[in-house]
């Protein structure tokens, strides 16, 4: 319903473009290498986390994810990455990735598998990502490594 030019904001916002948010944790090992998990559900590896549920900040959907996931009861740090990847095959939307400092873990015994969703879990060098991540997410690594260093945000821009 509209008053004069005016929509009335549940229409107004019903007609806006969507997008999906998802929010990550940038574990690492001390010696520097990454935990990458390796879903069951999908052929690549990724970073642990997942998709915010409605009206969830994304830190806290962060270590929700990391608890489910792994069972890890971590303090999501500071966000590292701002990253937007396109609609894709079955996805409609885009989505917007949000990926915190998840720490240093030094003792990975304390992981205790979602085995409903995960198959494993791997520390790599970062040098190596590439060959797990998909091309759209391997470049999140170096960019939070470097976001981890000094201390501001990076945002990944589309490729051109």
């Amino acid at each position: 319903m509209t008053t004069g030019n005016f929509l009335a904001a549940a229409d107004w916002y019903a007609q806006l473009p969507s997008v999906f948010t998802a929010a990550g944790a940038f574990i690492t090992a001390p010696d520097g290498r990454v935990l990458l998990v390796k879903p069951n559900y999908r052929d690549y590896w990724g970073l642990p986390g997942g998709i915010c549920e409605h009206a969830e900040p994304p830190h806290l959907a962060c270590a929700r994810e990391v608890r489910e996931e792994l069972g890890l009861d971590l303090a999501i740090g500071a966000l590292l990455v701002i990253d937007w990847v396109a609609p894709d095959g079955d996805r409609p939307d885009p989505i917007i990735y949000l990926l915190f400092d998840g720490g240093v873990l030094g003792d990975p015994a304390g992981i205790r598998l979602q085995h409903e969703e995960l198959d494993g879990y791997e520390f790599v060098d970062p040098a190596e990502v590439a060959g797990y991540l998909p091309p759209f997410a391997a470049p999140r690594v170096p960019a939070a490594l470097a976001a981890r260093a000094s201390g501001s945000a990076i945002y990944l821009p589309v490729p051109a």
